[in-house]
């Protein structure tokens, strides 16, 4: 069939923008998480490279009135009479406001107005101004007559080709005239060239690598690994090692080996507080080879570090889980530490699994994926144990010494025997054995803010925020109210909303309030706090991990961004305050990610020769999880666990697609959440679905309401194979036929969390 084509205005990019395997990529993710083909690749290329396209107008001298109706010919004597381009813009923005936008096409199609669309890049690419001689000046230098100091400039560039503008001026010790008049005599030319920074070059240490020493352990590892890397196979691993076994060291003489046979490696971190010291010692061990990606970086950064690695000047990346989209070529190795932590999945479209795309690109590169963890998601220990992966183990620490001794503290025992505080007697006493010795304690409270709730006193209810079904947490920095899900911030109230009571109390603990009681304790101490709320700077983590490294610091309090990954070696002490918090948030994960938590804030205390201690207080003490955790029993966990999984039928055994519904109307998200568990039901009768599907819902989500919109969810037990998704992908296309719903959001997350 004939089609109407509009025409190529201009050419936007000079390069494609997209390689061949992420234009694959791009079709993949749409393919496997529901989203479209813009949010596909507005995940994979940086933010800075954004384009905006502004359309300029300007009057034709030559135009020709005699085939205008009255209208046009009105507007265009008014744009012809214009007395300035600024008064001719306001013109026609104000004609295209009162309705003539017709006219204003119209006069461009009759060669009235000229219309140029204009390109601009949100972020600049980084260039550095380059200066050359001309053919004239190479071929007839006679024709030419020259200053002493411009003598010099061209002496300088014929024996070099090119220099930089900053660099000509400075070696021949000349201002930027000198150089604009030799353009403006036509002997030289100005040019520019990307200016890509190598970060990493001022630490580097060249003998660094070669000091890297591993255990008989941790060279059988090195050897499988490297071996399946030289056959330049697809394959994954699972390395399980016990906190402090040494697996960084593993996985740095692994980048090292993949770099000696021509291949790029990539470390994908959960956390962006693990960045500084990783980047640090990457930096001094391998250089300008190692750019970094996560979102902590302005948009310069971010764009500067893609551009460096799409011209092959990095070799390794380092970064959270949007680096996994680096456009690295001949991949080799992708790393991802501590594999089963939360932060790996996407939360939005698109909602992919890291693992999942790293996966895919190992695929296509013939790369080894290394999955590594102390504490493994139960699906991939579950996929190792069936042989899906190959498990790889380390077993003991490096420097052979002793894991740390974990105690839990029953904190039902502290109440009885009349302790009110929220710091059990004995951590007290370890925290100030700890100050006298010199050594570093580190305390866990995964929880932000000073108090949990304020309540009304008379009637006991919270003080909610308007946007969220949630309580506000009080901060008391700034006496403020603080919603930690959509970011709202209100003054305390002076009346209850519901009963009216002027007086509020406050209850719960956070990080805040930890930090003041510590203070009271040991007024001698010198405390860094380290939560959301302290780590707004963009330089915040490297500085404070840096200043705690270098003892400026005597105790550490923080959520769960000091939990996993960094080492101290004076770090003796860990207390973890609230250990039973995260064991009922609903979803089926919530026992997983408890004992990882656990397990692995625990394995910060004793890295560095000294015996190491935890202790964990609990009001329940003895839930088995807990017991486990202190006993970092991960086999037993794992027995435990999947247990419970194949009873109720969860992953791993199964799939989950959660279907989520939201809106600003709680009566239409119900209705259309209700539409939705029809157009299911309908589909599989009247396509005799065979494949097995089990469906829960809908029902309201754990947080009812959030950022304004009320939230449901159905649940669908399944496979995740093409069959499924498309069948999936039916019941949304199905859905979004409902014009009466057309102000719903219905997406579906495969694999995602069910609160």
């Amino acid at each position: 069939p004939s089609m109407k084509l509009k025409s190529v205005l201009s050419v936007v990019d000079r390069e494609p923008v997209v390689s061949p395997e992420m234009m694959r990529m791009i079709l993949w993710l749409k393919e496997n998480t529901f989203c479209t083909f813009y949010e596909a690749l507005r995940t994979i290329l940086p933010s800075g490279m954004n384009i905006s396209i502004n359309e300029k107008y300007s009057f034709c001298e030559d135009a020709d009135f005699t085939c205008l109706t009255d209208e046009e010919r009105n507007l265009a004597g008014f744009l012809k009479n214009a007395a300035s381009e600024r008064e001719f813009d306001e013109l026609l923005e104000s004609s295209s406001e009162n309705g003539k936008r017709q006219v204003i096409e119209s006069l461009v199609e009759k060669g009235i107005i000229r219309r140029v669309s204009e390109t601009s890049q949100r972020v600049k690419d980084k260039t550095m101004r380059m200066i050359k001689l001309t053919e004239a000046c190479v071929n007839e230098p006679g024709m030419f007559r020259f200053t002493p100091k411009q003598k010099q400039v061209i002496n300088l560039l014929s024996e070099n080709g090119s220099a930089s503008v900053k660099e000509v001026c400075y070696i021949c010790s000349v201002t930027e005239a000198v150089i604009k008049n030799l353009i403006k005599n036509g002997a030289c030319e100005e040019f520019s060239v990307p200016d890509y920074r190598l970060p990493g070059e001022e630490k580097y240490e060249p003998d660094a690598l070669g000091k890297i020493v591993l255990s008989e352990a941790q060279n059988r590892v090195f050897s499988r690994v490297s071996e399946v890397i030289s056959e330049g196979r697809p394959h994954c691993f699972l390395l399980h090692g016990v906190t402090g076994s040494g697996k960084t060291s593993v996985f740095i003489k692994l980048i090292e080996k993949t770099l000696s046979e021509g291949k790029t490696a990539m470390l994908l971190i959960p956390e962006i507080s693990l960045t500084p010291q990783i980047v640090e010692n990457f930096c001094r061990l391998f250089g300008g080879t190692v750019s970094v990606i996560h979102s902590n970086l302005s948009l310069g950064q971010r764009l500067e570090e893609y551009r460096r690695i799409e011209a092959g000047l990095s070799k390794i990346v380092v970064g959270t889980r949007s680096a996994v989209f680096a456009p690295l070529e001949n991949i080799g190795l992708i790393i991802m530490d501590e594999e089963g932590e939360r932060s790996y999945k996407s939360d939005s479209a698109p909602r992919y699994t890291t693992s999942a795309v790293a996966k895919e690109r190992c695929r296509t590169h013939g790369a080894v994926l290394l999955l590594g963890s102390a504490t493994p998601s139960v699906e991939s220990y579950y996929y190792a144990r069936k042989g899906v992966y190959e498990l790889l183990e380390l077993t003991e620490r490096f420097n052979k010494s002793d894991l740390p001794h974990v105690e839990i503290v029953d904190m039902n025992a502290e109440r009885a025997n009349g302790n009110t505080s929220e710091f059990s007697e004995v951590l007290v006493h370890e925290i100030r054995h700890n100050l006298e010795a010199g050594e570093q304690t580190i305390l866990l409270l995964n929880r932000r803010g000073y108090h949990t709730v304020i309540s009304c006193a008379g009637c006991s209810s919270p003080v909610y925020c308007p946007n969220c079904s949630i309580p506000y947490t009080y901060h008391k920095a700034n006496n403020s109210l603080v919603c930690h899900y959509c970011g709202s911030i209100a003054e305390l109230p002076e009346k209850c909303p519901g009963c009216g009571g002027t007086v509020f109390k406050q209850m719960g603990f956070g990080t805040q309030k930890m930090e003041e009681q510590l203070e009271a304790l040991f007024p001698d101490a010198r405390i860094l706090r380290m939560d959301a709320d302290t780590t707004f700077s963009r330089y915040a983590y490297e500085k404070n991990f840096k200043d705690f490294a270098d003892k400026k610091y005597d105790i550490m309090v923080g959520t769960q961004m000091i939990g996993k990954g960094l080492d101290f070696p004076d770090v003796t002490l860990v207390g973890i305050v609230t250990a039973d918090k995260s064991l009922f948030s609903g979803d089926f994960r919530s026992y997983e990610r408890t004992f990882s938590l656990i397990t692995q804030v625990a394995g910060r205390s004793g890295r560095g020769g000294k015996k190491g201690r935890a202790y964990l207080q609990t009001f329940m003490p003895d839930h088995y999880v807990l017991g486990l955790a202190a006993a970092q029993n991960y086999a037993g966990f794992y027995r435990e666990e999947i247990a419970l999984r194949k009873t109720l039928i969860f992953p791993p055994v199964c799939d989950i697609c959660v279907i989520g519904i939201s809106s600003v109307s709680d009566a239409a998200a119900a209705a259309a959440s209700a539409v939705t568990l029809k157009i299911i039901k309908d589909v599989i009768k009247s396509e005799q679905i065979k494949f097995p599907l089990r469906v829960l819902g809908p029902v309201q989500s754990g947080i009812a309401k959030m950022n304004g919109k009320y939230r449901y969810r159905l649940i669908l037990k399944c496979k995740n194979n093409k069959e499924t998704r498309s069948f999936i992908r039916r019941v949304l296309l199905k859905t979004a036929e409902y014009r009466e719903y057309s102000n719903v959001n219905i997406y579906a997350d495969m694999n995602g969390d069910i609160v």
